[in-house]
C-alpha cells in the first residue's frame, strides 16, 4: 500500500524541461575558458601562463588531474643599466665629434675644394689630413709661412676641446737621404712633431698631444705614378674618440 502510494507521488510530480540549462552552462564555461587561454597566449605572460594553465587543468579534468606544472616565474634578465650608459655617452659623443667634423669641414672649406685636405670620420674619431705640399717645402719638415694659418685655425678648434689629439707623418716610398734626415722614417716623425709643436703655441694642451711617424708604411694612394706620391705625402691629425672600445681579457690557458 505503501509502496503503491509512493509511485503515486512521483508519478505526480511535474517533469523538468530546464535541464538543458545544465548543459548549456557547461558549454558557455568552455568557451569563455578558451577565449581566456586565447588571451592569455597574446599577453605573452609566462609566469601567469602556467597559473593559468593550472587552474584551467583542474577545471577541464578535476582537481588533481592536471599534470604537475612548474609555476615558478622564471628569472627574466634584467636591463643592465651600465650598458644603457654607454650608449648613452656613444650616443653624445658621435654627435659631438660630428659637429667637429663639421667645423672643420667649414674652416678649411678653400684646400678642401682644392683637393688638398680631406675630413673623415670613423669610430676611432675625426681626421683631417693635410697634403704636405701645402705644409712644407720637399725634403723639409719646417712648416711653410702659408701653413701655418690653416693649421692655427684648427688649432683654435681643438684648443676649446677636449679630445686626444695624434698627429700623425706619412711619405711616399722614395728614399730620402740627407744630413737631417737619414730615411723617411726621421722625415715623418719630425713633420707630425712640427704640427705638433704649432698646436701647443697656438694654445692646445700638450697632454693632448702625440706626434707619430710612419714612413711610407700607411700609403692611401699607389706609389707607382707621381699623383699617388703626392697624395701619400701628407700630415694626418686624428681627433680620438673619447669612448674606448670595449676590451676583452684573453684566457691564459687556450680553451679545450
Amino acid at each position: 500500500m505503501q509502496n503503491r502510494r509512493a509511485r503515486r507521488k512521483f508519478d505526480d510530480e511535474p517533469e523538468n524541461h530546464e535541464r538543458w540549462l545544465i548543459s548549456y552552462a557547461d558549454f558557455i564555461t568552455l568557451l569563455f575558458a578558451f577565449f581566456v587561454v586565447m588571451y592569455a597566449i597574446s599577453v605573452v605572460n609566462i609566469g601567469q601562463y602556467k597559473v593559468l594553465s593550472v587552474a584551467l587543468g583542474d577545471a577541464f579534468g578535476g582537481a588533481g588531474s592536471a599534470k604537475p606544472v612548474n609555476t615558478e616565474v622564471p628569472n627574466l634578465p634584467i636591463p643592465n643599466p651600465n650598458l644603457k650608459r654607454h650608449a648613452e655617452l656613444l650616443r653624445k659623443e658621435k654627435t659631438q665629434m660630428t659637429k667637429l667634423a663639421q667645423d672643420l669641414l667649414s674652416t678649411l672649406a678653400p684646400l678642401v675644394k682644392e683637393g688638398k685636405v680631406r675630413v673623415t670620420q670613423n669610430s676611432r674619431g675625426v681626421s683631417v689630413e693635410i697634403n704636405a705640399s701645402v705644409l712644407f717645402d720637399p725634403g723639409e719638415a719646417r712648416l711653410t709661412n702659408e701653413s701655418t694659418e690653416a693649421l692655427r685655425a684648427v688649432a683654435s678648434l681643438l684648443k676649446s676641446d677636449d679630445h686626444k689629439v695624434q698627429v700623425e707623418g706619412h711619405t711616399d716610398n722614395q728614399p730620402i737621404r740627407n744630413t737631417l734626415f737619414p730615411s723617411n722614417w726621421e722625415l715623418s716623425a719630425v713633420r707630425a712633431s712640427s704640427v705638433v709643436r704649432l698646436f701647443i703655441d697656438a694654445g692646445v694642451a700638450p697632454e693632448r698631444l702625440t706626434a707619430v711617424g710612419f714612413s711610407a708604411n700607411v700609403p692611401v694612394a699607389p706609389n707607382d705614378n707621381p699623383i699617388g706620391r703626392a697624395r701619400n705625402r701628407r700630415v694626418a691629425v686624428t681627433i680620438l674618440s673619447g669612448i674606448p672600445d670595449a676590451v676583452t681579457e684573453l684566457p691564459t690557458t687556450p680553451q679545450q
